[in-house]
């Protein structure tokens, strides 16, 4: 039977997508990949182990070796929503390294649900010579709050980021592909975290010496770099109402192909 190479981001959908797979295949053909960036949450390595036992599949974990900030200044580039160099160099190409090495023949099993199920072309197109499978974009359809529920009954405490009101289990709660509502989130929940995000954006803006940022502000009908100091000022003196609350970003560090 053709293996098959789940995605294991350290998120619920990753985890409903291998469950299914399982449940299709059986474990022996399944291989749980997970992609260590070096600034997770350190909950997500409980979440990690806990799922891959309920999923009865072996997990293996891979990293370049460098965190996010490290790549930023290797390439001269801060992420952003558009282009997202970490999700390249720590994600996509090492996975690609290890199926080339582990599984050349194998089907990559991806954690997008039906909700995006329009990033599905993309994503296969990205992954070629590689097949995708999704899971969770054919039926029975699940809402996050159903995966959430079915991994609760199964006895695995959900990721606590989740619990916080992230959208994500990833990057302790930061993302250069995140927008400002997740990012005023992360400063309300995680201030410690967003004061280390603020930092590395501020290290980079010296090395570099430009006006770069992570966030854009798009007030007044133009758009300039809205950095994470001034987002926090904005947060201490002013209301909500001084940035989008609805920009949260997305996570696509497997499914939008190679930056």
């Amino acid at each position: 039977m053709t293996a098959r190479v789940v995605m294991f981001s350290g998120g619920a959908g990753s985890w409903a997508a291998a469950r299914r797979t399982v449940e299709a295949h059986g474990p022996d053909v399944v291989t749980l990949l997970f992609c260590d960036t070096l600034v997770e949450d350190p909950d997500l390595y409980r979440f990690l182990a806990d799922a891959a036992a309920d999923v009865g599949a072996p997990l293996v974990r891979i990293a370049d070796g460098r965190t996010p900030w490290q790549v930023f200044r290797d390439e001269r580039f801060l992420g952003n929503a558009r282009i997202a160099p970490c999700s390249k160099l720590l994600k996509q190409r090492p996975a690609r390294q290890w199926m080339t090495e582990n599984a050349p023949s194998a089907v990559v099993v991806l954690g997008i649900d039906w909700t995006e199920a329009h990033r599905l072309p993309g994503a296969r197109r990205g992954w070629e010579p590689w097949p995708v499978e999704a899971p969770l974009c054919e039926r029975p359809f699940l809402s996050r709050h159903a995966v959430i529920g079915m991994m609760t009954e199964r006895g695995i405490r959900p990721p606590d980021l989740y619990g916080q009101g992230f959208p994500h289990n990833n990057c302790a709660g930061g993302c250069v592909r995140a927008g400002a509502a997740q990012f005023a989130r992360l400063y309300r929940q995680r201030p410690a975290v967003f004061a280390e995000w603020e930092q590395g954006e501020a290290d980079l803006r010296a090395y570099l010496g430009a006006d770069v940022a992570i966030l854009r502000d798009r007030r007044n009908g133009e758009t300039r770099p809205l950095t994470l100091a001034a987002l926090r000022e904005r947060l201490d003196g002013e209301s909500t109402t001084t940035f989008d609350g609805d920009e949260w970003g997305g996570c696509g560090c497997f499914v939008d192909g190679e930056s």
